[in-house]
């Protein structure tokens, strides 16, 4: 028999806020923590709005220099802060730097899509092209790599589980959850911390502004810019930060009253191949369907049972296609669920999207509220032939009634993930 997994640690570093608190507060009041940005402009991006996490305000921020950790990439500094505040929303104890005691059954998956972009490009290229190698530092590789906020969390928690990162462009940190989840329904583990980070940095998101698919017609009004599901949205907005979510076997939980969060009681991960109108940057729809259904048929459940859908929705032209395809996976003619787009709030966070979206989605079923989805009063006409219009709430909603929350991840690549969140009783 496979182990029962679930969530007994959440841990945030948003643009709406860093620390569990000041995220749930701004969920409840529909705030964006999207701004303009001068280094943008000053940089001639057609978007000059974004979304940068506070983070000196974190109770946990002396870690990071007591951990070496003040020169490590941004997106490090991030996933060290979300990871430490999730493993002591968990109940866990920081061990002691010389203790000689590991933790055997607990690993961590960090994903992430462009960790090591800032220090490689304001620290490393310059001195290098200058000739000057040895000015970088005998740290200059823990601070770079991609696995560094895995290998961070590791030295800090004396974790001796997995510790590895994963990529797979937006789609990434939830995959990081459902490998996590995998892990310990195997019994290879009892505790995993999974979760995403990516840093605010202009050179990982230059791409994105070349290829136009950022927006850039509100620069003049930041809040406004994030648009999912409206007919007015012109592009996603780029962010950044990181979320952790502490994933452990249930009767390890149980064992140690743990205060459970929510159960994982569904996931799937495939691509679509870039076959059947799918691409680099484009869906096969059939294969999101695809993964949807195996997410609900790993939870013995159906379409009709889920409360509410936290979509990938993004602001571009494939928001009336994800939510064509949630009516097809989930079959729905009538009686639809809440759904909600996370994104209009915090804009996109990339590689960290999925994690921190998810802790949105944990925070909802667990404290029985639907967020609101901002910036999108003129819904767009092919969501409204699509969609009942009062399940797309603008207000927040409290004593919801939520008992299953689906939660999706779909990126570049053709890549698709799918997790079944069901309220713990």
């Amino acid at each position: 028999m496979k182990n029962r997994v679930v969530i007994t640690g959440i841990g945030i570093v948003s643009p709406i806020g860093t620390g569990i608190n000041s995220f749930k507060n701004a969920l409840f009041q529909g705030h964006s923590g999207i701004k303009f940005i001068d280094e943008l402009a000053n940089l001639n991006f057609a978007c000059q709005v974004g979304g940068i996490p506070e983070i000196s305000s974190s109770p946990f921020i002396n870690i990071i220099n007591n951990n070496e950790l003040a020169e490590a990439d941004t997106a490090i500094k991030y996933a060290v802060l979300a990871g430490i505040e999730a493993w002591s929303s968990a109940g866990f104890k920081i061990p002691s730097n010389n203790s000689v005691l590991t933790n055997n059954n607990t690993g961590a998956i960090i994903g992430s899509c462009y960790t090591g972009t800032e220090i490689f490009v304001r620290k490393m290229y310059p001195l290098i092209c200058n000739g000057n190698v040895k000015k970088l530092g005998s740290q200059i590789v823990e601070h770079w790599m991609p696995s560094g906020s895995a290998a961070a969390l590791s030295k800090i928690l004396a974790l001796s589980n997995q510790t590895t990162s994963n990529s797979s462009a937006c789609s990434t940190s939830i995959e990081s959850i459902i490998m996590a989840y995998e892990r310990i329904q195997s019994k290879k583990a009892k505790v995993m911390l999974a979760g995403g980070t990516d840093p605010y940095s202009p050179y990982a998101w230059a791409g994105f502004d070349s290829m136009r698919l950022l927006c850039r017609k509100f620069n003049e009004n930041p809040k406004s810019a994030s648009r999912p599901m409206s007919n007015s949205a012109a592009g996603f907005v780029p962010s950044s930060g990181a979320g952790v979510l502490i994933i452990e076997e249930y009767e390890h939980a149980k064992s140690r009253k743990a205060n459970i969060l929510a159960e994982i009681i569904g996931t799937a991960i495939n691509s679509g191949g870039q076959r059947n109108g799918g691409s680099m940057t484009s869906p096969n729809s059939l294969q999101v369907i695809n993964c949807i259904t195996k997410a609900l048929n790993q939870a013995n459940i159906s379409g009709e049972d889920i409360s509410l859908i936290s979509g990938h929705l993004t602001g571009t032209m494939a928001d009336s296609i994800e939510v064509s395809n949630w009516a097809k996976a989930l079959n729905l003619k009538d009686n639809f669920p809440y759904i909600n787009a996370p994104k209009s709030m915090l804009g996109h966070m990339i590689g960290a999207a999925g994690a921190v979206e998810t802790i949105a989605a944990v925070l909802q079923l667990h404290e029985d509220f639907v967020h609101p989805s901002i910036n999108c009063e003129d819904l767009h006409p092919e969501i409204k032939k699509i969609w009942d219009q009062n399940k797309i709430p603008h207000n927040i909603i409290h004593n919801a009634g939520l008992k299953y929350i689906a939660k999706a991840g779909f990126g570049f690549g053709d890549v698709n993930s799918c997790l079944i969140l069901k309220k713990f009783e």
